[in-house]
């Protein structure tokens, strides 16, 4: 899941998503301003924290204030949540932030244990039955599951959903997540017209069939992902054209959905609300009755909200805070694990970046060691390999290098000694200021060790999508959250033509090995052939690793079911707000 992080933290779950540096404005579902942290209605001891983070410098962080009685009182819960969503269609967007809203307003067939991920018979499928060949799965829904506008969800809604996804016209970003079914990349890429042949069935409205190519291992896992989710195609189609973007129909007042919330308020950059659906099957088991997601454009105003009391969990923390949270407030500071892999991609149809030599020199020329010790300090990994170490067994036998002397030597074979004719390239990132930071650090340490100059651009994260996935850029950020725990969530991404590739690159011979290890039940055999396409990628270096993610972030103690995850899912059904322990409250 583009999945995107912060540098404590889309893709995109998936890019890793951003939030920007900009000054921000909070407001409340009722429309208060919290503008900068300055708010109406707060508590004496808030407004003092708030006003201090006014005053120009970064204010105490010597007492929060933590959440208040009422939110407590009312079940709700507020999450400051990086950026403006780049919308709420599953089958379109592709970041982290877009993960967190949807997974609250919409449900899959299976679901995920709150502590460790595995999936649960806790979605809208009741039971399911496995073939002996591990390639057929028999889905049967429950009864009692509904649209928030009373309608039954049927198996022919996630048919005529997955038909949607998979349609050519709608180019999807995500349909290949879907390729494991027998006919999917036919129909997905207009070798096949008739969706008929596509591995989907409905014997009757309450039981799904679904056909795999081949038995996959991780694929109960794969269902939790928001491209498998159903959508009200009759509200879909009441409000735009079902296979084309553009349809309005996840806007406040029109969406309709399946989940433990509904979409209550969409304030552009100010806030979304879902608040509890009372048709949702499960709802005696939700407690929250609410839940506010703040898109905060400063990770600094965002420490400051949660400092004063306005959030309960903070998407990330400022670079700065983290070793004063270590100190003085340990109880509310959470550095977890997290399946996720900072890198940049390299537009590789530009010169002199579609020379081998030039990539490989770029990559060898980064301390990592530096940026995850002297920048970073949340526990990240430096990364020299793509897919992080242990991953469902895996770990990378293939490294890039750090070798300084040996950077300058492939420059010079490309025909830039010490850097002299080397042009000047640029670096985009989506803005937000732990990017800029490592990103000032990369363009010195190029300077120094290649003599070559770089010249940094920010974008607002919308912009920056579509700069990215047009190959308007040099060299770009990213960040990759896997979407399931298994070393193909970072493999297959870079197929030519694919959704998430936006490099430019193209290499057969690797792609042919990931479509091999895909058709292979054998572990062993599998991973081998994971282990020989990521030593193409590395080779080819149409990415630059950097490092491998933790999450560090902030959360209130009243936040209770909120349990440490690798890709960083917190089921909201299994959450509540209680009053703490009064040595924590009042830490």
């Amino acid at each position: 899941m583009k999945t995107a992080i912060t540098t404590s933290a889309n893709t995109r779950p998936s890019q890793i998503h951003p939030s920007l540096d900009q000054p921000s404005v909070m407001k409340t579902s009722k429309g208060k301003s919290l503008a900068s942290g300055l708010m109406c209605g707060i508590t004496i001891i808030s407004a003092l924290f708030l006003l201090s983070g006014c005053s120009g410098g970064a204010g105490k962080t010597s007492e929060v204030a933590g959440a208040s009685m009422e939110d407590i009182e009312n079940q709700i819960l507020k999450l400051g949540n990086g950026n403006e969503p780049q919308g709420l269609d599953p089958h379109l967007v592709t970041g982290v932030i877009e993960h967190r809203i949807i997974t609250s307003l919409l449900e899959g067939l299976v679901a995920e244990d709150p502590k460790d991920l595995s999936p649960v018979n806790d979605g809208v499928a009741e039971s399911w039955d496995i073939s002996e060949d591990q390639k057929t799965y028999t889905f049967h829904l429950r009864e009692e599951a509904k649209w928030s506008n009373g309608d039954p969800v049927t198996s022919n809604d996630f048919i005529e959903s997955y038909k949607r996804i998979l349609t050519p016209i709608l180019a999807s970003e995500y349909a290949y997540m879907l390729h494991v079914v027998e006919n999917a990349r036919a129909y997905n890429e207009g070798e096949i017209d008739d969706f008929s042949k596509v591995g989907f069935e409905a014997p009757d409205e309450k039981t799904l069939i679904i056909k795999l190519n081949n038995p996959t291992p991780y694929f109960l896992s794969l269902l939790n992902h928001y491209s498998w989710f159903p959508v009200h195609i009759p509200t879909v189609a009441e409000h735009g054209p079902v296979y084309e973007r553009g349809s309005r129909w996840t806007r406040e007042g029109n969406f309709v959905g399946n989940g433990p919330f509904i979409l209550k308020e969409w304030s552009p950059n100010e806030v979304i609300v879902v608040e509890k659906n009372p048709d949702y099957w499960d709802a005696d088991t939700v407690q929250l009755n609410e839940i506010h997601f703040y898109p905060i454009e400063s990770e600094t105003t965002e420490e400051r909200n949660f400092r004063s009391g306005n959030l309960h969990v903070s998407y990330t923390l400022p670079l700065t805070k983290i070793p004063v949270y270590q100190e003085k407030h340990p109880a509310l500071l959470r550095i977890d694990d997290y399946l996720a892999t900072y890198f940049y991609r390299i537009n590789v149809t530009r010169p002199p970046l579609n020379d081998v030599r030039v990539r490989k020199a770029l990559t060898m020329a980064i301390d990592r060691e530096s940026i995850v010790s002297n920048i970073l300090k949340g526990g990240q990994k430096p990364a020299l390999s793509l897919i992080p170490p242990n991953t469902a067994g895996y770990t990378s036998e293939h490294q890039q290098e750090q070798n300084f002397e040996k950077a300058r030597e492939l420059l010079a074979e490309a025909g830039f000694p010490n850097g002299e004719g080397f042009p000047s390239i640029e670096l985009l990132y989506n803005t937000l200021e732990a990017h800029r930071t490592v990103a000032e650090a990369i363009q010195q340490m190029w300077k120094q060790n290649l003599n070559i100059s770089v010249e940094l651009v920010n974008q607002e994260w919308k912009v920056y999508l579509d700069t990215q996935k047009n190959l308007n850029y040099d060299i770009c950020r990213a960040g990759w959250t896997g979407d399931y725990v298994d070393p193909n969530t970072f493999m297959d991404m870079w197929f030519e033509g694919g959704g998430n590739n936006d490099t430019g690159w193209v290499n057969k011979e690797y792609e042919a090995l990931v479509n091999q290890a895909a058709e292979t039940s054998d572990v062993e055999e599998r991973l081998g052939l994971f282990q020989q396409a990521e030593k193409i990628l590395l080779e080819e270096s149409p990415i630059i690793p950097i490092y491998f993610y933790t999450r560090v972030y902030a959360i209130d103690p009243a936040v209770q079911g909120w349990h440490p995850t690798i890709f960083n899912h917190h089921p909201y059904k299994h959450l509540s707000m209680q009053a703490p322990p009064e040595s924590l409250s009042a830490e």
